[in-house]
């Protein structure tokens, strides 16, 4: 049974593979906006249906890994360790990405493309905003939970909502600097000198006592 359903789900990884991999081939050649799901299923060769039940939309063809990205800052707040702020947790973390050239950082091999596309698409710049505003909202939920201080949520909103932009500023400028073909050593250099700068900007006006995990939280 076991080998069962490893064969089963291996079959999916690879259908799911095989569809978003032909829609981002169709993506480039013609344009985000030019291209229909049933294009896309036959480039596939699969049902209309098919790609319909491994990607609810469209733009989820190209966003394969957005709930990392909505998942993501929550989940490093969460587990970081006794006596680390949320703050550190989160610059370190994106320092770690920026460092392994993670794409959701918008920088590794080939994501040259990805930016392109998005750059020349309406729609996946909608896209992108209701991520960043998703990503937003889950860590705000998870300041409000740890932050103890009792205005509804409001102070983890507004630390949210900076945290956030300076994600969504340091991935744009990200994908600027692909777009203007400047060298990738020196592009990770520049964003980790700005990211330094901006957290170290919000560890100033947040405080460096917000949301420091207690021992035996």
């Amino acid at each position: 049974m076991t080998k069962e359903l490893g064969l089963r789900e291996r079959k999916k990884i690879k259908t799911r593979r095989t569809i978003s991999a032909a829609a981002m081939r169709l993506f480039v050649e013609r344009g985000f906006e030019n291209v229909s799901i049933a294009e896309v299923a036959e480039a596939a060769e699969v049902s209309k249906m098919t790609v319909f039940n491994y990607f609810g939309t469209k733009e989820d063809l190209v966003f394969d890994r957005q709930d990392e990205v909505v998942h993501g800052p929550s989940r490093t707040v969460r587990t970081r360790p006794p006596g680390m702020s949320a703050v550190t947790a989160l610059r370190d973390a994106y320092l770690d990405d920026l460092r392994s050239r993670d794409p959701l950082v918008a920088f590794s091999e080939g994501i040259e493309t990805f930016a392109r596309l998005l750059d020349s698409s309406p729609a996946l710049q909608a896209r992108t905003r209701e991520i960043f505003e998703r990503r937003e909202a889950e860590l705000a939920a998870t300041f409000a939970e740890e932050d103890r201080v009792g205005d509804g949520g409001l102070t983890a909103r507004l630390v949210a909502g900076q945290v956030t932009a300076v994600h969504r500023v340091l991935f744009h400028e990200s994908c600027r600097r692909l777009l203007d073909g400047q060298d990738p050593d020196e592009i990770a250099g520049r964003l980790a000198q700005a990211a330094q700068n901006a957290f170290d900007l919000l560890e100033a006006g947040i405080g460096k006592d917000y949301c420091v995990r207690r021992e035996g939280e």
